[in-house]
């Protein structure tokens, strides 16, 4: 499991049936800066997740355990938001912030 930002998202107008449904985003993994540190990856999403989000991201075979069928080929799943993260002292990420202007714009562009 690692940290990541939602950075954008993935429009598959044809995928297998196991995927059918699914939402994927492409997520930025993050290091404990709340830094980028590797290439992007594209994660389906099961908590709802928006651009800018700071999220958890389950990998491997672990990652479709969160899926509504589990035998699909998947490498990344979003499992959960993360609120804020420290590491060694340092000063803490806040992410609930930047979620929550993030669903703000979202909402508004949707008339909520």
């Amino acid at each position: 499991m690692y940290l990541g930002r939602v950075i954008g998202r993935v429009v598959a107008t044809r995928r297998i049936a196991g995927l059918a449904g699914e939402k994927l985003l492409i997520v930025l993994p993050l290091d404990e800066t709340g830094e980028g540190v590797m290439e992007s990856v594209v994660a389906c999403d099961v908590v709802d997740s928006g651009l800018g989000d700071v999220v958890h991201v389950c990998d491997g075979r672990e990652a479709t355990y969160a899926l509504r069928e589990r035998f699909v080929p998947v490498d990344a799943t979003i499992v959960g938001h993360v609120e804020e993260f420290a590491h060694d002292g340092s000063p803490a990420v806040d992410a609930a912030a930047a979620a929550r202007r993030n669903k703000r714009r979202r909402n508004a562009g949707n008339g909520k």
